[in-house]
C-alpha cells in the first residue's frame, strides 16, 4: 500500500461503519486524513483512536455534506491545512427499508437521493480543481444495489444507480486530467446504517434487519478497499454474489431478481 503513503485523503461519513474502518486502515499507512461527518462526538472519539496509529494527526470537520456551503468549507479547510487534496472518498450515505407500496412518506425518496447522490456530486464539484492539480482520485462507496434492483430498497437502489451513472460519466470527462474514479460496491456490511434505515413512515428502524453474523464487517470491507484505492482501480465488488450478479443480469435477468429477493428475505 506504499502508493497511499503521504496522500491527503478526505473521507465523508467517517464517524462510523465503513468510513470509520477505512480511516483506521489508512492512518497507519501514512495518509493525511480529513475526516468529516455530522456527529462531532463520534468524530472526536475516532480522532482519539487514531492518535496512537496515525503519523500525522487527522483534520476533523463536523459537517453535513448535503449543504453546499459545508461542502465548500470541507475542501477549503483541507487545502488550507494540508496544502492539497489527493483522494476524495465519498462514503456518507443513508438507506431505507420498505416496499414501495407501503411507503407513506414520499419525502424519504428525496432525502435518500440528497445524501447518496447529490451530496457526493456537490462535494466532488468543489474538490475537482484540486484533484486535477494533484492528478488525484475520486472513490465512491456505492453498493451492489447500484448494479441491480433490490426489493424493499427501491429508493436506495435508485440513488446508488444515480451515483454510479454520474461518476461513470465523470470518469470519461476526467481522462485528460488523469483523475481516477473508483467505484466500491459492497454487498451487505455490518453497519449502523441499517439501524437508521427509514421505514415506510420515515422513522428509523432502530435495529438492523440483517443477520450480522453472516455478512462482512466494516473492517473487512475497508481491507478490501485499500488495494482497489491504491491501484486506482475502476471497480470493486466485494462479494462473489455481486460479481456474478452483473453477468446474470445480462444473461438471466429473472435469476438475479430471485437472488435479490432471497437475499432480502434471508437478511444476508
Amino acid at each position: 500500500m506504499q502508493a497511499l503513503a503521504g496522500k491527503v485523503v478526505i473521507i465523508t461519513g467517517a464517524s462510523e461503519g465503513i468510513g470509520r474502518a477505512l480511516a483506521k486502515a489508512m492512518a497507519p499507512l501514512g495518509c493525511r486524513l480529513v475526516l468529516t461527518a455530522r456527529s462531532q462526538g463520534r468524530l472526536h472519539s475516532l480522532e482519539q483512536e487514531l492518535s496512537s496509529i496515525a503519523s500525522v494527526p487527522p483534520l476533523v470537520i463536523p459537517a453535513d455534506v448535503t449543504d453546499a456551503t459545508a461542502c465548500q468549507g470541507i475542501i477549503d479547510a483541507c487545502v488550507a491545512h494540508f496544502g492539497r487534496l489527493d483522494v476524495l472518498v465519498n462514503n456518507a450515505g443513508m438507506t431505507m427499508w420498505s416496499r414501495f407500496d407501503d411507503l407513506e412518506d414520499l419525502s424519504i425518496l428525496e432525502r435518500v437521493m440528497q445524501v447518496n447522490y447529490l451530496a457526493p456530486a456537490m462535494l466532488t464539484h468543489f474538490a475537482l480543481p484540486h484533484l486535477k492539480a494533484s492528478r488525484g482520485q475520486i472513490v465512491v462507496v456505492a453498493s451492489v444495489a447500484g448494479l441491480t434492483g433490490v426489493p424493499t430498497r427501491s429508493g436506495y437502489s435508485a440513488s446508488k444507480h444515480a451515483v454510479m451513472g454520474f461518476f461513470d460519466s465523470l470518469r470519461i470527462e476526467l481522462v485528460e486530467h488523469d483523475v481516477a474514479v473508483t467505484h466500491i460496491c459492497p454487498d451487505f456490511v455490518v453497519s449502523e446504517i441499517h439501524k437508521r434505515a427509514l421505514d415506510g413512515q420515515g422513522n428509523p428502524l432502530g435495529k438492523s434487519p440483517m443477520q450480522e453474523t453472516k455478512i462482512i464487517t466494516a473492517e473487512q470491507c475497508a481491507q478490501m478497499m485499500l488495494p482497489a484505492i491504491a491501484g486506482r482501480k475502476r471497480l470493486l465488488i466485494t462479494s462473489t454474489r455481486g460479481r456474478l450478479g452483473r453477468w446474470f443480469k445480462l444473461i438471466a435477468p429473472g435469476l438475479i431478481d430471485k437472488i435479490a429477493r432471497k437475499a432480502i428475505a434471508s437478511g444476508h
